[in-house]
């Protein structure tokens, strides 16, 4: 990669245009489509996945990335506390959506996913906003065609489960049993940090163990503090390639309300971003950012948060593709 700017590349600088004019992209960058004579240089894609058909409860996800891409355009280049700017060392752009099927699960699972393969053979890296957060088992389909990948999940809930409602297997709730079952997972290199929350058995946490996955729950998080925990982290996926979702319900629903299944107990927005910066010098192929449901935060609050986020996740990717 070079350090050289790509002027093509760069969002648009609110010193140009106000950032409350023109046609909402993700982070203000160009929208190119696979015909575009540019399309071929782009080396990281944001990506909307909207689509919540995996929803067991509250619905909404679906409108996250259109409400994403409109507070992106908040978002400013560099990173003041790392001193990260992704868009200088590696050419971004808003690649569009994924078109969903909003009366079918599985052809919107193949669909996901062959947007992504397509995106894995034009060797671009994809930060996507979903979406509920099935949408990251058909992304996993794409990203781990050839060999499993470790993965890092921030998340109140596990989505271990095997089944829901007389044993559907495809929901927000299952997506990483069919990662590991379908071995596009290794459960030695997946780790899980923030669980919490009610329960009405431990059936998903007792699986996850027994395959190895490592579940770190919040009170062990807090105790432990974030960098120590990190570390480990860090030591569990090792160098190899590893892949990054983050749950937006992970953060506390004080600080992020719209989501469709909130947890007590979370982490502040600060301790959100804080984890993020310790995936540095970690071998991400990929990340997303999911379940941002915004008819639960008329505000909005929870929406800047994850683009925030999102941010910070492109931070650590573009280092990661240096």
């Amino acid at each position: 990669m070079s350090d050289q700017i790509n002027e093509f590349f760069q969002p648009v600088s609110a010193m140009d245009l106000p950032r409350f004019a023109g046609v909402p992209t993700f982070m203000r960058l160009p929208n190119l489509t696979p015909d575009h004579p540019r399309y071929g240089e782009v080396q990281m894609g944001l990506i909307g996945v909207p689509w919540d058909g995996g929803t067991t409860n509250r619905p909404g996800a679906r409108h996250g990335p259109r409400q994403l891409r409109d507070y992106s355009t908040m978002i400013r280049a560099m990173n003041p506390a790392t001193g990260v700017n992704p868009f200088a060392s590696v050419n971004c752009a808003d690649l569009g959506d994924v078109p969903p099927n909003p009366v079918d699960i599985l052809d919107s699972l193949d669909r996901v996913t062959r947007f992504y393969r397509d995106l894995k053979s034009q060797g671009i890296t994809p930060m996507t906003a979903g979406g509920d957060h099935l949408i990251t088992l058909p992304i996993l389909r794409a990203m781990a065609s050839e060999a499993p990948v470790g993965l890092i999940q921030f998340d109140s809930h596990t989505d271990l489960f095997d089944s829901y409602f007389g044993g559907n297997k495809f929901t927000h709730g299952t997506p990483f049993r069919r990662a590991i079952e379908e071995g596009f997972v290794d459960p030695q290199r997946f780790v899980q940090v923030g669980i919490r929350g009610t329960a009405y058995n431990t059936e998903d946490i007792d699986w996850g163990i027994e395959q190895g996955v490592r579940i770190i729950r919040i009170e062990e998080l807090f105790d432990r503090g974030i960098p120590h925990v990190m570390a480990e982290v860090r030591e569990i996926v090792g160098d190899q390639p590893t892949y990054c979702t983050y749950d937006i319900d992970f953060v506390d629903p004080t600080f992020a309300p719209g989501t469709g299944t909130p947890e007590i107990g979370g982490p502040n927005s600060f301790q959100a971003q804080q984890v993020i910066r310790e995936l540095a010098g970690v071998n991400l192929i990929g990340a997303d950012l999911v379940e941002v449901a915004p008819p639960f935060d008329a505000a909005g609050n929870t929406a800047w948060l994850g683009i925030s986020l999102m941010f910070e996740l492109m931070c650590v990717l573009s280092q990661a593709m240096k």
